[in-house]
């Protein structure tokens, strides 16, 4: 029954994906306004299908319809309720599901958002462009990952379970599916991208219809990388949170061509340049998040994140081949309408720090994007495995990464066109007060090393700039008896909050990467050891607990002389390993993890037992919530007029004479106040 449900959900977001795109084709192809009305219809029938699907898959879970392969292979009675419901999206099959069901529901959101408009030619190729990208991933679900096979032979009374390591913490159920969000959301501002150049509309009009969209995206993506970190440190047990694993790589690479892309259009919105490089941010944005997968659920990848190896490879590999070429070929196509018909007046410009923002940007993706993908290459020229290690991660992005934090503090205090020295020194005065004092204090605290104390000078530095944004907007609104707090919103001061964000995560990754400090322990009952100022006591074991899902060992441990934490090792039936959980005591200040590598070999015996203490770790997730809260304040509707498309009849090459305005306070303050 389960099958063919879900069988018959797949056909149904097959069939409806390949009309719609047949019917959008038509319809603008022969410009008939009652062919593309009708294609909207195609849009609620993926999404029926795609949740016809979802309803027949988790029903297979959760009934343990052990007769679906998928579910044999990654179910179990023993399993509780809410993993097995995570299950779908913990290996290949099923996580194509979840993939189809978000890219419906975006589907379905752009058509209701542009209701108003789909007879207007660039919503209609732009859903025809979805149509397309919706047809490929429902064929790979009816094709080679289908996950609605039966078992041949006797039907298996139980399963294995899903991966124990992804049942071991509730940030597995949450993480992924805001990946995907952020994944399939940059698949709208492809499709606009796509139209816009099929329709030869190239001003300014697609990205003002696309921002929100291109905001949720990244925002979603955001907070999933966040939660992939945190997933990471509460779960392996080794102290980390970012290890430059491949398939982290992954996710992180169309987070930064997608942020390039954020900044960017600023400048194309503002003095109408720079589109080829916009465009070519989006459809880098999109293909990469296509290599993503590739790499994420190929197998190709020797990775903890990574699904075993599939037939799905060279499906993925093709596509991402294609959306490359059809993107580069329309570009090429409308290269004499892309120009530009403004120019950066100087470098000391809002513009021209942007530029080069978006240039450290760019390398900061292809050094990550070497180091990925060389391995790869090598082994499929020279049949030799070799690995890229953090070594090379760090100390290729360390300077990317300083220049990107120098270039976000000069970036909002600078005018449009062109900045006078004295303008400069004026603006620059107190975030370079502000930067030497951050040099100074930790230095004074006994910090030591160069690169994080220049971290924590230039974060600092950008940290005050942006608050000086922040204050001067405030001083605006209350001049003109407006709420004070809507100098937080709109896409500007919005910006200015990921900022902060981004500051503090900065701030803390540099703080936590060069000061931790670590420890392994073999203790006797109520012995004690230090580790940087911490003591811990080990108090005993626990009795084993004993559940379907697994048997848990677990250690009592004093930190500093207050409160009793128990890190476990975590055994599960069909894993030959144990799983550790950490047992964290976070502060403001810092963190004491603490990680049962052995138990007693007998009972009143040692235990082994590693202590890491991990300064300002906490602060990385405070950072991620500000910059989720910072996207969501950037992509805040406004009292200022809203969006108005670009007609058909303007001349493509001239910059828009139509601003979104969400950024009015920031852009015209630098240019009419000076900071007191």
């Amino acid at each position: 029954m389960n099958a063919a449900l879900g069988t018959a959900g797949v056909v149904l977001g097959t069939a409806a994906s390949v009309l719609g795109a047949i019917t959008m084709v038509v319809g603008l192809r022969g410009r008939r306004p009652s062919l593309l009305r009708l294609g909207r219809s195609y849009a609620w029938l993926v999404l029926g299908g795609a949740l016809l699907a979802t309803f027949a898959m988790q029903s297979a879970l959760i009934g343990h319809d052990f007769s679906l392969a998928y579910v044999a292979r990654n179910g179990s009675r023993s399993t509780p309720v809410f993993y097995t419901i995570a299950s779908m999206w913990g290996a290949l099959e099923g996580s194509i599901i979840l993939w189809v069901l978000v890219l419906s529901c975006y589907l379905v959101a752009v058509v209701r958002r542009f209701r108003h408009r789909l007879d207007d030619p660039l919503v209609g190729w732009a859903l025809m462009v979805m149509f397309v990208v919706s047809a490929f991933f429902f064929l790979l679900i009816l094709g080679p990952a289908n996950p609605f096979t039966v078992v041949s032979g006797a039907v298996p009374l139980d399963g294995p379970g899903p991966n124990p390591l992804l049942q071991n913490h509730i940030l597995m159920a949450i993480h992924p599916p805001f990946l995907y969000l952020g994944y399939v959301g940059f698949t709208v501002p492809f499709a606009f991208a796509i139209a816009a150049l099929v329709t030869g509309r190239l001003g300014e009009g697609w990205l003002g219809a696309t921002r929100r969209w291109t905001l949720l995206a990244w925002g979603c993506l955001t907070i999933g990388i966040v939660l992939g970190s945190w997933w990471s440190y509460e779960v392996l047990g080794w102290g980390g949170y970012w290890a430059w694993d491949p398939v982290e790589n992954a996710s992180f690479l169309p987070w930064l061509t997608g942020t390039a892309f954020l900044h960017s259009v600023i400048i194309q919105e503002r003095r109408g340049m720079l589109r080829v490089w916009n465009l070519s941010l989006v459809m880098a944005t999109f293909s990469l998040t296509i290599l993503g997968t590739f790499l994420t659920r190929s197998g190709v990848l020797d990775s903890v994140h990574s699904f075993t190896e599939s037939p799905i490879g060279p499906w993925l590999l093709s596509f991402f081949a294609l959306v490359v070429v059809v993107s580069v070929g329309l570009i090429g196509w409308r290269g004499d309408r892309l120009r530009s018909p403004g120019s950066i007046d100087s470098p000391l410009s809002r513009e021209g720090i942007f530029l080069a923002n978006n240039v450290a940007f760019a390398a900061f993706a292809f050094v990550v994007l070497l180091g990925t993908v060389f391995p790869l290459v090598y082994e499929s020229l020279r049949g030799e495995q070799i690995s890229v290690g953090a070594p090379y991660f760090n100390r290729m992005t360390m300077p990317v990464g300083m220049t990107l934090l120098f270039l976000m503090a000069v970036a909002p205090v600078l005018p449009w066109r062109k900045a006078s020295g004295e303008l400069l020194r004026t603006r620059l005065l107190w975030p370079a007060v502000a930067g030497t004092a951050g040099m100074a204090l930790p230095v004074l605290f006994g910090a030591r090393g160069t690169a994080p104390v220049v971290a924590f000078g230039l974060a600092s530095f950008a940290a005050a700039a942006a608050l000086r944004q922040i204050v001067l907007a405030a001083r605006v609104l209350r001049r003109e008896r407006r709420p004070v707090l809507g100098a937080l919103v709109g896409r500007a001061n919005g910006g200015m909050v990921v900022h902060l964000g981004v500051i503090v995560l900065a701030v803390a990754f540099a703080a936590s990467s060069s000061y931790t400090s670590s420890s392994q322990f073999r203790l006797d009952e109520g012995q004690s050891a230090s580790v940087s100022g911490h003591e811990v006591t080990y108090l005993g074991m626990n009795e084993p607990r004993v559940t379907r899902q697994k048997t848990v060992r677990s250690a009592r441990v004093r930190v500093d002389g207050d409160q009793v934490y128990e890190p476990a090792l975590n055994q599960f039936p069909n894993a030959t390993q144990t799983i550790p959980t950490p047992s964290v005591r976070s502060r403001l200040i810092d963190d004491v993890y603490l990680v049962l590598v052995a138990p007693p070999a007998e009972k009143g015996g040692s235990a082994l037992i590693k202590v890491i203490v991990g300064p300002l770790v906490m602060w990385l997730w405070v950072g991620g919530a500000i910059m989720a809260a910072g996207s969501v304040l950037a992509a805040w509707p406004t009292s200022r007029r809203r969006f108005e498309p670009t007609p058909a009849s303007e001349p493509v090459g001239a910059p828009s004479t139509r601003s979104e305005s969400d950024d009015t306070l920031p852009d015209t303050l630098p240019d009419t106040l000076v900071a007191p």
